[in-house]
């Protein structure tokens, strides 16, 4: 019998994507604070310590569900949204930036799927959001990114936002994709994660992609994004910070002024 709360759901937009949950009478959905967009009339909104999945009721628990979600960088606190109306009620919440949200039945992917950590982005009442531990020591040392990811556990539905474009790979028993730590957004339980050393003293200097990469091994999903934040981030400061490569230099200071800076 399904522990968390069945919810249904519609995703809207393109590049720039909501996800729009309905709500049954006392049913919950809990979100990250700064994702919410709308809701209905006969919605409450809460905010609880912790993951808000129920799942303990003791102090010391809620706790230690709270330290581990500071650890991977999120608040403390989780906002819940109850319909307390007699009938259906929805409410919306946002992608942070330009990508995809990726709907994830957990009860269909053995309870468990580890993601980045700042991916999460709503999920039905009853599912635990905590953290994975990469235990490998290559991983630990060296895995950036992804050395502590979040781990959604349950049999509900559960949201993660993406950069960019969103690819979905099935992989087989034993096969195995080279991904930078920063493309991935989730994958399952049974995949094997570890990183590796890119080859060739050149490669590692000049490549621009860093020194390591992350070695995802089948069987299971994956789920990989064409645009980490974290990249889109540097290209913007990038534009920010001394002259740009398209600007010529007969117009200099002049071509400033002109592009109103």
């Amino acid at each position: 019998m399904p522990r968390n709360h069945e919810i249904d759901y519609k995703i809207f937009g393109e590049e720039m994507q909501a996800v729009e949950v309905e709500l049954d009478p006392t049913e919950t959905v809990i979100a990250e604070s700064g994702s919410f967009m709308y809701m209905e009339n006969g919605i409450e909104m809460a905010t609880v310590f912790g993951d808000g999945s129920g799942q303990t009721d003791s102090f010391f628990g809620k706790i230690m569900t709270a330290g581990k979600r500071l650890l991977t960088g999120e608040s403390l606190f989780m906002t819940t949204y109850t319909n307390h109306s007699h009938n259906k009620q929805r409410v919306a919440f946002a992608a942070p930036y330009a990508g995809k949200i990726v709907p994830l039945d957990l009860a269909q992917l053995n309870g468990k799927v580890i993601c980045q950590k700042d991916s999460f982005l709503c999920a039905a009442k009853g599912v635990q959001i905590g953290i994975e531990f990469q235990r490998k020591l290559g991983t630990g040392l060296f895995g950036g990114e992804g050395f502590i990811m979040q781990k959604l556990e349950g049999d509900g539905m559960a949201f993660v936002h993406a950069g960019g474009y969103v690819l979905e790979r099935e992989l087989s028993p034993g096969e195995m994709l080279r991904v930078d730590t920063g493309c991935i957004v989730a994958f399952t339980e049974s995949v094997d994660y570890d990183i590796q050393f890119v080859k060739g003293l050149r490669n590692m200097v000049f490549g621009g992609e860093g020194l390591f990469f992350a070695a995802l091994r089948g069987p299971g999903k994956v789920w990989l994004q064409s645009l980490p934040v974290s990249r889109l981030a540097a290209k913007i400061i990038s534009y920010g910070v001394g002259p740009r490569k398209e600007e010529g230099s007969v117009l200099g200071g002049i071509g400033d002024l002109l592009d109103g800076r």
